[in-house]
C-alpha cells in the first residue's frame, strides 16, 4: 500500500511539474498596413525576430495573425518590431525615417493607417487602455468590446517615444520595450 502511495504522489508531482511549466501559446490578430508581397515577407519577418511562432500577414485585410509564448515576448513587443521594420500598426506608428526606406510599392497611404486607430474597447479594461479596430470579443475575458464615443481624430492622436530610444515609438503611453523607461508624449 505504502508503493502504491508513494508510485501515486510521484506521478502527482511530475504531472504538476509538467502543467506548471507548460508554455502558454497565445493567437492574435494585429492590424498591419501594407502594400504587397515584399511588405508580407518584411511583416512577417519582424514579427518573427520579435519572438513571434508564426506570423502570416493578409494583404487584403491588413491583419497579421500571430502566435507567440507570453512569457517570452508579447503583442506590444511584435507590433514595435514591426513598426521598427517601417510599418503602422494598431498600436504603434512607424518612425518616418523608417517608412522612408521602404520600397516604393511599400508605400501605403499613412493618414489612412492613423485614423483608422482603434475605437472598441473590453468594458473591464482586462488588458488596460488596449483598443481594437473592430467589434467583437475580449480575447482575455470573453465580454463583447464595446465602442468608444467619440473617434480618435487624426490632429488629436499623440506620440509617445522613448527618451532614451527615439526610434521606440507609440501611439499611447506606456513603457519602451527596450530600456523600460516611461514613453515621453511628443511635441
Amino acid at each position: 500500500m505504502k508503493t502504491v502511495s508513494l508510485f501515486a504522489a510521484i506521478i502527482f508531482s511530475l504531472f504538476s511539474i509538467s502543467t506548471s511549466t507548460a508554455q502558454t501559446a497565445k493567437t492574435e490578430t494585429i492590424k498591419v498596413w501594407g502594400n504587397c508581397g515584399m511588405c508580407k515577407t518584411t511583416i512577417e519577418k519582424a514579427a518573427k525576430k520579435a519572438g513571434a511562432k508564426t506570423a502570416n500577414w493578409n494583404e487584403d485585410s491588413k491583419e497579421l495573425k500571430v502566435s507567440y509564448t507570453e512569457n517570452k515576448t508579447s503583442s506590444a513587443k511584435i507590433q514595435e518590431a514591426i513598426a521598427k521594420s517601417g510599418y503602422d500598426t494598431q498600436d504603434f506608428i512607424a518612425i518616418k525615417s523608417a517608412y522612408d526606406n521602404l520600397p516604393g510599392c511599400c508605400k501605403y497611404d499613412r493618414k489612412e493607417a492613423t485614423a483608422s486607430a482603434a475605437s472598441f474597447a473590453c468594458p473591464m479594461k482586462c488588458e488596460g487602455d488596449k483598443m481594437y479596430d473592430k467589434a467583437g470579443k475580449c480575447p482575455s475575458c470573453g465580454m463583447n468590446l464595446k465602442e468608444k464615443k467619440e473617434p480618435v481624430k487624426m490632429e488629436a492622436m499623440n506620440m509617445y517615444s522613448c527618451p532614451m530610444h527615439a526610434d521606440v515609438t507609440s501611439a499611447k503611453p506606456g513603457k519602451c520595450s527596450s530600456c523600460g523607461m516611461d514613453l515621453k508624449q511628443k511635441q
